[in-house]
Parts: structure tokens; C-alpha cells; sequence
């Protein structure tokens, strides 16, 4: 039985040889590349055409996200095993969206690691509890920030027009929610939520966040017959 192959992207040498250490001591296991970022990790699978990549999220010149994009697209087969300390929501939606098979964290014991790999080259998908248990909550929030439905008349007479984050932003002003609530519930930063909120007053010809509120809540009402 031909061994899995791997190719390990991480830019802290240490971690690459510790890992490249452990994962050779098992007799279905073979690493057979070592990339410090994310653009050599792309040349060594074009080069090496490994069974499974090991992929960390931060690293200099290219980053993991962006790596396992330009690989799923050369290389749409290949099972990308993220491994990695961060747990923000945005790299784990990321990097499961471009492509990756899983999310692991580094502070997995050796045993789960491997049996992870294992899982992975056979086309399981794989995710830590505590990921797992991230990416539903992060689900569940954009479900319940989903926009409501406006009044597409009186938007057309009023000519406005919105983005879809500017309606997910606005479906919680209405509730009515403040900017750091909202910054919460769609996981962003509260900069780029008041970023938003601004261009929604700029649209709506106020700065006056009742007023604002008064009149998006009279776009979602019904016109009277």
C-alpha cells in the first residue's frame, strides 16, 4: 500500500521538523516536502503531487487561504489539511470555503493528529470539537443576521439601493441593535460596522441615528392599498 505523502507548510522551521519527525516514525507516512509559505507549498505540489498537505493560515509571501485557493484550482482532488494556532472565525469560514477538508488546531495530542491525516487522505472532513463548535455559532449568527425582506417599491421611489451587508447591517439597526451588538453578531470589527452604518446615513440623508432607524423601519412596512 503506497504511504500518504506529505507535503508540510508552516514558516516556523522548528514546527516543520518536529512535525516531519513524528509523522515519519509511522510507516504509512511520508513527508516529502517542507515549504516555509504559502506560494513554495504551491510549487512543491505542482512539483511533488503529494497525497495530503499540512497547511498552516499566517505565513509571509503568501498566506494559507490564499495557497490552498491557487492549489484546489490546479489541483481540485488534493485533500488540504489546515493546521494552525489561530481560531478566528473568518480563517476557519476562509479556508473551509476555499477548499480545505478540515481545521485542526496545533495544540492536538500526536494520536488525533495522525488519525486525522489518515481521515483526511481518505476524503473525510475534519474538525476539532472546539472548531466545530465555532463554526456553528458562526453559522447560526449569519442565519439570524439574514436581511429582511424591504419594500421594494418605496426603495425605487426613494431611489435608494443597498449591498447585501449594508441590508444584513440594517436588519439589526432596526431591532434595534447597537454598533458594538451588531460588530457581535456578524463577527466583524466595530470600525468597520460604524464604516457601514455611515455610508447607510449618507445614503439615507441623515446623521442622526433615531432618525435613521425611524426611516429604515419604514422601508420593511407594507404599502397601504
Amino acid at each position: 500500500m503506497e504511504p500518504i505523502r506529505l507535503v508540510i507548510a508552516d514558516d516556523q522551521r522548528l514546527l516543520r521538523e518536529s512535525l516531519r519527525t513524528v509523522i515519519e516514525l509511522e510507516e504509512d507516512m511520508k513527508v516529502v516536502g517542507l515549504a516555509e509559505n504559502g506560494q513554495h507549498a504551491c510549487e512543491l505540489v505542482d512539483e511533488l503531487r503529494p497525497t495530503l498537505v499540512l497547511m498552516d493560515v499566517q505565513m509571509p509571501i503568501m498566506d494559507g487561504i490564499s495557497a490552498i485557493r491557487k492549489i484546489r484550482a490546479r489541483h481540485p482532488a488534493l485533500p488540504i489539511l489546515i493546521l494552525t494556532t489561530f481560531t478566528d472565525d473568518d480563517y476557519i469560514i476562509e479556508g473551509l470555503a476555499g477548499g480545505a477538508i478540515g481545521y485542526l488546531l496545533k495544540d492536538m495530542d500526536k494520536a488525533n493528529l495522525l488519525a486525522a491525516i489518515r481521515s483526511a487522505a481518505a476524503g473525510r472532513h475534519m474538525l476539532t470539537p472546539e472548531i466545530a463548535t465555532k463554526l456553528a455559532a458562526r453559522l447560526s449568527a449569519m442565519s439570524k443576521a439574514a436581511p429582511r425582506e424591504m419594500n421594494t417599491h418605496k426603495l425605487k421611489r426613494l431611489g435608494l439601493q443597498f449591498t447585501e451587508r449594508e441590508k444584513q447591517i440594517i436588519a439589526l439597526m432596526v431591532q434595534p441593535l447597537t454598533n458594538p451588538q451588531i460588530a457581535d453578531s456578524l463577527f466583524m470589527s466595530v470600525g468597520t460596522v460604524k464604516n457601514y452604518v455611515s455610508i447607510i446615513y449618507s445614503k439615507l440623508g441623515t446623521s442622526d441615528r433615531m432618525q435613521a432607524v425611524a426611516s429604515l423601519q419604514e422601508l420593511f412596512s407594507v404599502d397601504e392599498e
